[in-house]
């Protein structure tokens, strides 16, 4: 039996996501990448789009092309996200006044950041499709509840509570109290 190089292979499908979106994150033309990577820029465009059957050894020189490591073009890293709830995180006193500081996220170093106050009602909420790539959003409540995150997987805020998530997902923000009132931090990497 004769084996084609992607036999027991990831879907085409997700080594197309993956290629345009590292190749994009990277600000980098199909041109660019293919020269690269050494391959015709007809083959990456394939590629790109769900097409062709690229060889273990073109899908190597993508992704030293790309900078990335070769197993995220094939399954990749599924988005993090991170919650701390009221109460938690390290926290820093004031010696003369009732004030207290929590870090609920450090910023990474070459990042721009957007902050919004957020005040919403209840209803079927804000339904946000997928920023640019590379786009991490952070929301603090402040007062009411609210369902907030990815739009499979909201994850329910109170007062004080805090979740990171990558914004280049859809997500929503979802007010389940009127007077919800929060803190919206967007990152561009």
């Amino acid at each position: 039996m004769e084996r084609t190089p992607m036999d027991n292979k990831a879907p085409l499908d997700v080594i197309a996501a993956s290629l345009r979106r590292h190749r994009v994150r990277a600000g980098l033309s199909l041109s660019e990448v293919a020269k690269r990577a050494g391959i015709a820029k007809s083959t990456l465009s394939q590629l790109e789009s769900a097409a062709g059957n690229p060889s273990v050894e073109t899908l190597w020189a993508l992704a030293v092309a790309l900078d990335t490591p070769f197993a995220t073009l094939l399954d990749p890293p599924r988005p993090t996200i991170q919650i701390i709830r009221a109460g938690e995180g390290p926290v820093i006193y004031s010696e003369s006044t009732e004030y207290s500081a929590t870090l609920v996220a450090s910023s990474p170093p070459n990042v721009r950041r957007d902050i919004y106050r957020i005040a919403a009602s209840p209803g079927p909420g804000r339904h946000s499709e997928p920023h640019m790539p590379g786009v991490f959003e952070h929301v603090v409540l402040g007062t009411g509840r609210a369902l907030v995150g990815p739009t499979d997987e909201p994850i329910e805020l109170l007062p004080g509570d805090y979740v990171g998530y990558p914004g280049d997902i859809p997500h929503v923000f979802q007010a389940l109290e009127e007077g919800t009132i929060a803190t919206l931090i967007s990152e561009h990497v």
